[in-house]
């Protein structure tokens, strides 16, 4: 599984904002200048977070991007799978596919399937807020 810089600027976006969160709408320009991405690449991240409820934003003068929830409600599972798709390993395991014929006699099958779960189950067991704490966090690098 490779993460895309799509997922992986959606969680640094979601992260400055966490950081930056005094109630007020954080001008995107900001969080651009801050982590060094390009406004225009985040310009198109953005829609797919709004859309989706993570973030709201206002348009005008005193305008920008804020968090509607609380960082710790945000898991990285959730945002990668909004930016990136599902995380399965081989295509036979994606919600959206056909069954697979060779299932029953399959050798690898429970070996994704495991993989699968472990790696759902890690990316949900991190918040932003875990993310955003440099006390506790493990040094993640995005």
């Amino acid at each position: 599984m490779m993460v895309s810089t799509r997922g992986r600027y959606a969680l640094r976006v979601l992260i400055d904002l966490s950081e930056h969160n005094n109630g007020t709408y954080i001008p995107m320009k900001d969080v651009a200048a801050r982590q060094e991405i390009s406004l225009k690449y985040l310009e198109r991240i953005l829609p797919t977070l709004t859309k989706a409820k993570l973030i709201e934003g206002v348009h005008g003068k005193g305008g920008g991007y804020k968090l509607t929830r609380p960082p710790e409600k945000y898991t990285v599972g959730e945002i990668l799978r909004l930016t990136e798709g599902d995380l399965a390993p081989v295509a036979c395991l994606s919600p959206d596919a056909e069954p697979c014929s060779k299932a029953a006699e399959c050798r690898t099958l429970n070996m994704w399937k495991g993989f699968y779960d472990m790696t759902n189950k890690y990316f949900d067991g991190i918040t932003i807020a875990d993310l955003a704490n440099t006390d506790t966090a493990d040094n993640y690098v995005i």
